[in-house]
């Protein structure tokens, strides 16, 4: 329902709070890895896919936050985009030669961030009049 601004704003479901609590830890996971940068000679990201990903995070947790508490879907959906850009750059992870436990915590990190997404964009389920 439209406030008075013309926004959109939405009473979210526990699903769609789950999501966003998934995003917003996703978000500082994202910031922080920049503070741990991969150390030369070892294998990982190059620092400014870092710095990108610690951008992408804090543009996520900015937009849960605003989401939570306004309750406005065009929020949801920038920590979605977030959060899709920021899979997207560890994608690359599967196609080098990088150790497998850097792969499989990179799997692990695409399957939480497409559950997390698709649980934020999931609408929530409006009860449905009986008409007899």
């Amino acid at each position: 329902m439209p406030d008075r601004s013309g926004v959109i704003v939405v009473q979210f479901s526990k699903l769609n709070r789950a999501g966003l609590v998934l995003a917003f830890l996703l978000g500082v996971v994202d910031m922080l890895a920049v503070l741990a940068p991969t150390p030369d000679g070892e294998v990982g990201p190059p620092f400014a896919i870092l710095v990108i990903d610690a951008l992408l995070g804090l543009l996520t947790v900015v937009a849960v936050v605003v989401a939570w508490r306004s309750g406005r879907r065009g929020a949801v959906r920038i920590a979605a985009g977030a959060r899709i850009v920021s899979m997207i750059t560890a994608l690359p992870a599967f196609f080098v030669d990088v150790p497998a436990a850097v792969q499989a915590l990179v799997a692990v990190f695409v399957v939480v961030t497409i559950s997390c997404v698709a649980m934020m964009l999931t609408p929530a389920r409006r009860p449905v009049p009986v008409t007899d």
